[in-house]
C-alpha cells in the first residue's frame, strides 16, 4: 500500500493561529511530499526526513545538549526488520523522537503516545495539590479557571491549575477586584502544564500598563536546520478591564510547560511582578502535526520563541528567587514557597 506524507497543521486557538499568519506561515490543510510504502523502514524513512526538515531546534539542541541528528538516524536505522510488529516500530521510533527532549514531541497510534516527559519528571515536583487545597480552604471564590481567597495576613491568594479551563475578562477583572484591598497577590501557577495560549496573555494583560515587548518567535522556510524567517515581535497589550498595580509573586515549578511557560516569559521582568519557585520545564515551540504512511500521527515543534532579548525559552524560565518545598515542612503540613511569598509582600 503506497501512502503519501501529509504535513497537517494541528488545530490552534486563534492567538496562535494569528502569530502563524503574521509570521508568514503557508496556513493550509495539507502539503504534499514524496510518497512511501508502508514499511517500517519508510515510516521510519519518512518520520526522520520530516523531523530533519521541519523540526525548529535541532541546531539549538545540538549546541545545547548534544543532539545530533544524523548521528541519531544511524543508531535507530539498525532496529529494524520487515517481521517487526506495530508496536516494536512504534517503540523505536518512540525512541528516537525521545532523543529530542522535547514534551511537545508526540507520536501517536491507536494503542498509545510516544512521549519525554523528562522536563518534569527529572526533576522534585514542589507541589503538594493537597496542601495547596488546605491553603484555599472550603469557601474560595471561583471565577472560571480561577480559584482565589483572602489569606490571614491579608495577601490574596489565586490558583490557575491549566491553561485549558476558559477564562473571560470579566472574570479577570472581578477576582481581582474583590483582591484590591490585599497588600499583595500570590498567583499559583504551579502545576499548569499548558493549554490556550489565548487565556494565558489574557491573565498576563492584567499585569501591565503599557504595550509591552514580550518576546519574539519565527518559522521555519526551508529544509535546512537553520532555515528561519526574520524573527517577529511579540507586544502583549494591557487589558482595558482592572489591573493589578500591587507587588504580585507568580510561583513556577518544573510542570510549568508550554503556555505557561510562555505567561511566565511575558510577566517576568515586568514592575511589580517576581517569579519564586523552581525554574519552568519550558517548551516554547509552536507544534503540529505530521501523518506517517501507515497512519500514525506525529507532533514536534514548528516554529520557535524567544525572550525579549532573542534568548531561547525551550528549557524554561529561572525565576528570580529560588525556592523549593521543605520537606519538613511539608510534614507540618506547611508549603514553604507560599510562606516564602507571604514574607515577601
Amino acid at each position: 500500500m503506497i501512502g503519501t506524507l501529509r504535513i497537517i497543521l494541528r488545530r490552534i486557538s486563534a492567538a496562535a493561529l494569528s502569530i502563524i499568519v503574521m509570521g508568514g506561515c503557508l496556513v493550509s490543510s495539507c502539503v504534499r511530499g514524496e510518497e512511501y510504502s508502508n514499511t517500517p523502514e519508510s515510516n521510519f524513512e519518512a518520520l526522520w526526513k520530516v523531523v530533519d526538515e521541519h523540526y525548529c531546534f535541532l541546531d539549538y539542541k545540538r549546541e545545547a545538549i548534544g543532539v545530533d541528528w544524523n548521528s541519531i538516524y544511524s543508531k535507530y536505522r539498525v532496529r529494524l526488520n520487515n517481521k517487526m510488529t506495530k508496536l516494536q516500530l512504534f517503540e523505536v521510533l518512540s525512541d528516537m523522537l525521545g532523543e529530542l527532549k522535547d514534551g511537545h514531541v508526540n507520536l501517536y497510534c491507536s494503542a498509545d503516545v510516544g512521549r519525554n516527559w523528562s522536563w518534569h519528571e527529572d526533576y522534585p515536583v514542589n507541589l503538594s495539590t493537597e496542601l495547596r487545597d488546605a491553603y484555599l480552604g472550603t469557601d474560595y471564590r471561583i471565577a472560571s479557571g480561577l480559584k482565589y481567597r483572602i489569606l490571614s495576613d491579608n495577601v490574596g491568594y489565586m490558583v490557575y491549575e491549566s491553561f485549558q479551563n476558559a477564562i473571560g475578562e470579566g472574570n479577570i477583572s472581578d477576582a481581582l477586584y474583590y483582591l484590591r484591598s490585599c497588600k499583595g497577590l500570590i498567583l499559583d501557577v504551579r502545576g499548569n502544564t499548558g493549554g490556550e495560549l489565548t487565556y494565558a496573555d489574557r491573565l498576563a494583560s492584567h499585569f501591565i500598563n503599557q504595550r509591552t515587548l514580550t518576546g519574539y518567535f519565527c518559522h521555519k522556510n526551508g529544509p535546512g536546520h537553520s532555515d528561519f524567517s526574520t524573527p517577529k515581535p511579540e507586544y502583549l497589550e494591557p487589558s482595558d478591564g482592572f489591573r493589578w498595580q500591587k507587588r504580585c509573586i507568580i510561583l513556577t515549578n518544573r510542570q510549568c510547560y508550554s503556555s505557561t511557560n510562555t505567561f511566565v516569559r511575558n510577566l517576568k521582568g515586568q514592575p511589580n511582578i517576581t517569579i519564586m519557585g523552581d525554574q519552568t520545564g519550558g517548551g516554547s515551540g509552536m507544534p503540529f502535526n505530521s501523518e506517517l504512511p501507515n497512519g500514525w500521527v506525529v507532533r514536534f515543534s514548528a516554529c520557535p520563541m524567544f525572550d525579549a532579548n532573542m534568548q531561547h525559552i525551550e528549557f524554561g524560565i529561572t525565576p528570580d528567587i529560588p525556592c523549593a518545598l521543605d520537606s519538613a515542612d511539608l510534614m507540618r503540613g506547611i508549603d514553604s514557597i507560599i510562606e516564602r511569598a507571604r514574607r515577601e509582600m
